[in-house]
């Protein structure tokens, strides 16, 4: 009998994916390192964050578990480690100050900003570490490490697919969508993401604590 893929497991890869690469989250960081780009340049600059952010993510799920081994981490391991970074990334959400763990330096992005229009920011510092930072590559490495069978690792595949694409609609849209997303909204999101990412980082840090730790389990 072929394997089946597990719904249940998709759709929670699928909303973990969104709470930490939410387009809506990145968005005005792209506004504001794209400020002075025509329309046109911003709708080229988004589609290449897509793309950039695409491939970082399947070399991370193509060789998260290889780079694991060489350094003799286990999933288990990593996802103790992993949850610990999520719940960083997740308070600073929910404090409104961000993450230097999950946004590109401070740093960078004041000099992102102020180079001119032309300068090529798509990779550094949208697409890695503002989409695919800590948090991302933590959870593609966990997620892929619970898929056992080729169905389950498909849908992981499909959910960050599936966000990415979104994000390549917002960011294309994004000088429209930006004179519309009032501050207050922003905020919202950015909280109730928050809270998502932090239940996601407990979730991690029990499973992987349950596995370290038999005992703990009962």
């Amino acid at each position: 009998m072929e394997p089946r893929v597990d719904y249940a497991f998709f759709i929670a890869t699928l909303g973990g994916a969104f709470a930490i690469m939410n387009p809506f989250v990145v968005l005005p960081l792209f506004l504001a390192v794209t400020h002075g780009m025509s329309p046109a340049q911003q709708r080229h600059a988004g589609l290449r964050v897509a793309f950039f952010s695409a491939v970082l993510c399947a070399v991370v799920a193509i060789s998260g578990a290889a780079i694991l081994k060489f350094f003799g981490i286990s999933v288990d391991d990593f996802r103790v480690a992993g949850g610990l970074v999520l719940m960083t990334i997740a308070m600073g959400m929910l404090s409104g100050s961000g993450s230097p763990a999950h946004e590109a330096p401070a740093k960078a992005q004041a000099m992102a900003v102020q180079e001119p229009p032309r300068a090529d920011v798509s990779f550094y510092p949208l697409a890695f570490p503002m989409v695919v930072g800590p948090g991302t590559i933590t959870a593609i490495i966990v997620y892929m490490g619970q898929a056992k069978a080729m169905p389950d690792k498909m849908a992981v595949a499909a959910a960050f697919g599936l966000v990415l694409a979104g994000l390549a609609v917002v960011l294309f849209f994004a000088s429209t969508i930006g004179r519309h997303m009032s501050q207050t909204l922003r905020v919202i999101m950015t909280r109730l993401m928050g809270m998502i990412v932090a239940a996601m980082g407990v979730q991690m840090i029990a499973a992987g604590l349950k596995a370290i730790l038999p005992g703990l389990a009962g």
